[in-house]
């Protein structure tokens, strides 16, 4: 019996509780998502862990952001965005370190990141660099006792398995987001299990179309109405024996963010209980 639970995205800022969010859809899980590492204070840290328990709210993991630049698209997005580009490598490691501090005290299980446009050519010294880098942070993360789990889409599943497997460390995983491998390109979901499959440690609820330029990623659009077949997505992942969160994410804002989470909540939960 399948037990995957849906959950949603939460920001969190210096103000406010974030879990209210997580609340109004009746959800009782989330990730914490943040790129501003001023926030990653203990005293906040602590604050969130009360505020959640509270609300009964389980933080599945924190998505942790790092200093600019970054540009979302195919010209510049390899440059900016990540641990790839060589300029950037130090001051964002030190900023994920920082970011699993704050999980750890928070009392989530993991961070998540975009790792950036991984080489797909593993004798690449960008290739060779990036694992470096990733090894560092997860290792801290282990110091931690947390994991460190790749948020998909940027790179291929098989450079993504490449790369897990040369950085060798037990505590890092895969944050799968579907749309993205859409968004970007670079697979279809439901196949791209057979390559990483045993490495998903959490998913994100999001769909999308597939680029129809060779400049700009493909649109975001509601779940269901994309390119991601969440029935045999889930069945798949069933197969494999996930049994975690369903993190939805809706990239807009407003009134329509909250009525596309709430169909999206009913839906999934439709699918998950056919399983």
């Amino acid at each position: 019996m399948s037990k995957m639970e849906v959950g949603v995205m939460a920001g969190l800022t210096d103000e406010g509780d974030p879990f209210e969010h997580v609340g109004l859809f009746g959800l009782k899980t989330c990730q914490l998502a943040n790129w501003n590492e001023n926030l990653w204070r203990p005293k906040l840290a602590d604050e969130m862990k009360k505020l959640a328990r509270r609300a009964g709210v389980r933080i599945a993991a924190v998505w942790a952001g790092y200093p600019p630049p970054g540009v979302w698209n195919f010209i510049d997005g390899p440059l900016t965005l990540g641990l790839v580009p060589a300029k950037y490598r130090a001051e964002r490691v030190a900023c994920l370190k920082k970011g699993a501090d704050f999980a750890a005290c928070a009392g989530a299980p993991a961070i998540i990141t975009h790792v950036g446009f991984i080489p797909e050519n593993p004798k690449d010294e960008l290739f060779k660099g990036t694992v470096k880098a990733v090894r560092q942070v997860a290792l801290h993360c282990k110091r931690r006792g947390i994991g460190f789990w790749f948020e998909t889409g940027q790179e291929t599943p098989v450079t993504l398995l490449r790369t897990i497997q040369a950085v060798g460390l037990d505590n890092v995983g895969i944050n799968l987001d579907p749309a993205n491998l859409i968004l970007y390109g670079k697979a279809n979901p439901v196949d791209a299990l057979d390559v990483f499959g045993r490495y998903v440690r959490n998913v994100h609820a999001k769909d999308g179309l597939y680029p129809t330029d060779g400049m700009n990623l493909g649109r975001e659009v509601p779940v269901g109405k994309g390119k991601v077949n969440f029935p045999r997505l889930l069945a798949r992942l069933d197969e494999l024996g996930y049994r975690s969160e369903l993190i939805i994410e809706r990239e807009i804002s407003g009134d329509q963010q909250i009525r596309d989470i709430r169909k999206t909540v009913g839906y999934l939960r439709r699918l998950v209980a056919r399983l």
